[in-house]
């Protein structure tokens, strides 16, 4: 995790009241990458602890891969990061239109939802476009993450702009099929680096 920014402050606020969700939303980290193979939130690194709240929320801000034609991904560890692996089953949906007008739509992903796969979880399914102005953002919202009773659900939703010019919005959810804790979260992208974006952690309670 070379590069890598850790910051509390700045734009962010340490304790952000989310009405609609009924809690308060607790900073825990931001990393701001430059150039980075993947981002990482370790337990007990940096002062995540995934034991403290049931629910943890993910914030991507302008995410921005170094290659054209790259998709942003994550993925869930039990042993605190040697190994990025949990068996995942989700689905995945997307909504779509181009720049010029030309075409639009809506429909499930059928090459993006897993199936009892180890695989990384997408949350981008086509092209994320390394045009100067372009990017990706949106969150992962993680439930209970350090249960050792049942399986841990998430649910991401992600914009971005691709390289073919189209605004892309993907809703994905999901479950790791494990009774273990999970203490590690890795972000990444398929192939290349994360040129720039932050990725913000909150605890809600």
């Amino acid at each position: 995790m070379s590069g890598i920014i850790a910051q509390n402050s700045g734009r962010h606020t340490g304790l952000v009241k989310a009405s609609s969700a009924g809690g308060t939303w607790n900073l825990i980290k931001t990393y701001t990458a430059s150039g980075d193979a993947d981002l990482s939130f370790v337990e007990g690194t940096d002062d995540i602890d995934f034991t403290a709240y049931d629910e943890f929320v993910f914030k991507f801000i302008d995410i921005h891969p170094s290659t054209d034609d790259d998709m942003s991904q994550f993925n869930l560890s039990i042993d605190s990061g040697s190994n990025y692996n949990v068996t995942k089953t989700s689905t995945f949906f997307r909504s779509y239109h181009f720049e010029n007008d030309s075409d639009s739509g809506l429909g499930y992903q059928t090459g993006d939802d897993l199936a009892q796969s180890t695989a990384a979880q997408q949350l981008v399914n086509s092209c994320s476009g390394n045009d100067n102005d372009q990017s990706m953002s949106g969150y992962l919202h993680l439930f209970n993450p350090s249960s050792t009773t049942f399986v841990k659900h998430y649910i991401a939703c992600t914009n971005y702009a691709t390289c073919n010019d189209t605004s892309t919005c993907n809703f994905i959810g999901g479950y790791g099929n494990t009774t273990s804790a999970v203490d590690a979260i890795q972000f990444s992208m398929s192939s290349g680096n994360i040129d720039a974006g932050t990725i913000s952690l909150y605890g809600i309670s």
